[in-house]
């Protein structure tokens, strides 16, 4: 196979994904400042802006890997420029995970960069470039939740400080589900490649439905108490308090009336 010769454009940076990182930011310090008249709306940009960040370098770890791993077509389809409108599907990249997050506070997994995996030898190259994704997503949890294992929070703005919570949320929540081995998840694509083929052929019918069961499943409110039974005390090891996640969600969910985070209580 061959394909076009590298471009530097091919790897600048995107204008867009820019544009994203500045208004998590700006949101970030107005949060942090008090600048807005409304805590919730500079929590609300923050945080969403943040989610897409992350889901942005999400699909980038995917695509880098399986460029540094033989497919060298990654780079024409603009995948290493950052840029969310050149995933194969930012509909299932971008906005149906960012709706979730204004629905219902969970970290839905994405997943659009098409990689053309004949390309790639070795099963290990091929479980490396799924798994990938959600360990930015693992990152990205860390650095959120480093303040509060560090014990680093003394003058950190509640507001600020229960953004940076609900955020670490979203990025476990997207890290565990991604990690499921059922088809069409990352999980699955991580294990994948030591199935045998006749395996692979019967399981790939579901892997588009894959998503869809486990929503499905996780609205059995028995299994839903479950999974953030288990998020929660993931966080909690982390430092993060139910405290700050509570009220992190409310702060972002500001139309139903929460707009500032009451003092926190002494633990």
């Amino acid at each position: 196979m061959t394909t076009a010769p590298a471009r530097s454009s091919d790897r600048r940076i995107s204008p867009v994904f820019l544009g994203i990182a500045a208004v998590t930011a700006v949101s970030g310090w107005a949060a942090w400042t008090g600048f807005a008249d409304n805590a919730g709306l500079a929590v609300f940009l923050f945080v969403t802006a943040a989610w897409i960040v992350s889901l942005c370098l999400h699909e980038y770890a995917h695509a880098r890997t399986a460029l540094h791993s033989g497919d060298i077509s990654i780079g024409a389809k603009g995948y290493l420029t950052l840029d969310p409108l050149k995933y194969t599907h930012a509909l299932l990249s971008i906005v149906l995970p960012v709706l979730f997050v204004i629905m219902g506070g969970i970290g839905l997994p994405g997943g659009a960069v098409f990689i053309e995996r004949g390309r790639i030898r070795g099963r290990w190259r091929h479980s490396l470039i799924s798994a990938a994704g959600p360990l930015t997503n693992v990152a990205f949890a860390v650095v959120c939740t480093a303040p509060f294992w560090l014990d680093a929070l003394d003058g950190v703005p509640d507001a600020f400080r229960c953004a940076l919570a609900f955020l670490a949320l979203l990025q476990v929540t997207a890290a565990i589900l991604n990690f499921l081995p059922i088809p069409g998840l990352d999980g699955y694509g991580v294990i994948e490649p030591w199935l045998s083929r006749g395996i692979r052929r019967q399981v790939e019918p579901f892997a588009p439905f894959g998503l869809l069961a486990v929503f499905a499943v996780l609205w059995i409110p028995s299994v839903n108490a479950v999974f953030f039974d288990a998020i929660d005390a993931v966080l909690g090891a982390l430092g993060v308090e139910e405290w700050d996640t509570y009220w992190g969600r409310e702060l972002y969910q500001f139309w139903e009336g929460s707009q500032e985070a009451p003092p926190r209580p002494a633990f």
